[in-house]
């Protein structure tokens, strides 16, 4: 399963990788502590595996943090997400072993199985460290299956994933057990290849369907990747790159024909309200183009800085600021800071930790509401999903990516295509160092940066006020599996109370 995702991106894997840990629980006579070894070794597999890149935050010398201490600052961050995945996976093995052993029938396991999955992947969606969803395995190479995003979020994608290893797995264990049961694990490995085709085929049905590009919709964006390495982003070299490399990349697109221009997540490092108040280069060539700019800065909040994106006018006016809401624990902020802050608090690097941002944030601009993710907040649909329903008309994902290997900002870009599909939204992607990107509705990239260059670009985007069940409805998958799951657990204890009585 950790094959899926980049670097290597052999997501066919997803399809059969969670069959052996199914055998194995499927299989076990009664609990021990043992059995929790092959998931755990899953969990270690795939989280470990996928997330790797998280080590790349070594070294964080420029920081002025030790080379040693920064060093176990990494492991720590990378053991933490491996632990937290290891709970998840746990957490649905105890569940498989405690609850579907008591049923009998092989098609009640599987929907109890991936009820249970689901179910905690969206639990999981509301805690502070959510990135590696079943249906992420799948992005960005299997676009036709992604279409069905639309329907409920990625429980959509998830839950057929589970659904076909199940039902395989239940095919395998029926084929290896004695009596005439050879004829319906046939039917189970038919019906697994079934639902691949059948919801494979709906999700190419989707892709294929063309999209409405009326030109009165049309915004030719600007993207500016200024490829400021995270070494020098906080001093004064760093700073004079940025506003040197912004400014003219502002002004080139301006002029070339750009409606508006996007630059990255904290493009230029410091506070936006010193820039516009000095009339720095950047504002002063806003107010020399007049065209309309989305600038990556840093804001104020309760006497806390924010990591924010400022909506500026033609005129230098700034319309709106949307503040991340969604921050990176241990590098944003310090979870349970009583406990961890005297060991991570210089993971920062600003001398305060960021504020939170309001969820129900509304980021205006010259062309209708936009959608607003700020690096992680990539990973989460449901914020998304919001901004969608209260009028978002386009989505404007900013990111650093600096310090990483390139399987990071290649997961970075996969999340941003799930969240296209999911609201039926272009996405314009400005990134310090790659990948900026364009992606249409469909989840189809239209333009790609290089990585660790300086590049702009000007594309066209299509504003779109659709409604996907998904925004519509939410997360409506997830409470039928459940509804289901809830009817077929009580039947089987009327079952069992009637046979006793």
């Amino acid at each position: 399963m950790g094959a899926a995702s980049a670097p290597v991106n052999a997501w066919f894997l997803a399809w059969i990788a969670l069959i052996p840990v199914w055998i194995w629980l499927m299989t076990r006579s009664r609990f021990r502590l043992i059995n929790l070894i092959p998931p755990i070794a899953f969990a270690i597999g795939y989280h470990g595996v996928a997330i790797y890149w998280i080590t790349g935050i070594h070294p964080m010398t420029w920081m002025g943090v030790p080379w040693l201490a920064s060093l176990l600052i990494a492991i720590f961050c990378w053991l933490a997400i491996i632990t937290w995945g290891i709970i998840l996976v746990s957490l649905w093995s105890l569940g498989m072993l405690g609850i579907t052993q008591k049923l009998n029938h092989p098609l009640q396991r599987v929907l109890m199985g991936v009820t249970l999955w689901c179910g905690l992947e969206t639990l999981w969606s509301y805690s502070p460290l959510h990135w590696t969803t079943f249906a992420f395995t799948q992005s960005p190479h299997n676009l036709p299956i992604l279409q069905l995003l639309s329907l409920s979020g990625t429980t959509t994608v998830t839950a057929i994933i589970v659904a076909v290893n199940g039902l395989l797995a239940e095919a395998i264990i029926l084929n290896y057990r004695k009596g005439n049961r050879k004829i319906f694990a046939a039917n189970l490995t038919q019906a697994a290849i079934a639902l691949l085709v059948v919801t494979h085929l709906f999700g190419w049905w989707l892709y294929t369907r063309p999209l409405e590009t009326p030109q009165e919709n049309a915004i030719n964006v600007g993207i500016i990747q200024g490829n400021v390495p995270n070494e020098i982003k906080l001093n004064p070299q760093g700073r004079r790159k940025a506003i040197e490399g912004y400014t003219s990349g502002y002004s080139k697109l301006a002029q070339a024909g750009a409606d508006a221009v996007l630059t990255p997540e904290t493009a230029l490092p410091m506070q936006w309200k010193k820039q516009v108040r000095q009339g720095r280069y950047f504002y002063q060539a806003i107010l020399e183009e007049t065209i309309p700019a989305w600038v990556g800065a840093f804001g104020n909040k309760d006497g806390n800085s924010t990591n924010s994106l400022f909506s500026v006018d033609g005129n230098g006016n700034t319309l709106s600021r949307f503040d991340k809401v969604k921050l990176v624990p241990l590098g944003e902020y310090i979870p349970l800071e009583s406990l961890l802050g005297q060991f991570v608090d210089r993971l920062s690097p600003l001398d305060s930790q960021f504020a939170h941002g309001n969820p129900n944030q509304t980021f205006t601009t010259p062309f209708g509401k936009a959608i607003v993710a700020i690096c992680y907040e990539s990973a989460f649909g449901e914020h998304f999903r919001q901004q969608a329903a209260r009028g978002g008309k386009f989505i404007l994902s900013v990111a650093n990516n600096d310090h990483y290997d390139p399987s990071m900002p290649a997961q970075h870009h996969a999340q941003d295509i799930m969240r296209a599909i999911e609201t039926d939204r272009a996405v314009v992607r400005a990134t310090n160092t790659g990948y900026s990107a364009i992606i249409d509705p469909k989840g189809k990239t239209h333009w790609q940066s290089k990585l660790d260059q300086y590049q702009t670009h000007l594309g066209t985007i299509y504003k779109r006020d659709t409604q996907t069940l998904y925004v519509r409805w939410g997360n409506w998958l997830m409470w039928v599996l459940l509804t289901s799951a809830i009817i077929i657990f009580f039947n089987q204890k009327l079952k069992h109370y009637l046979n006793k009585t």
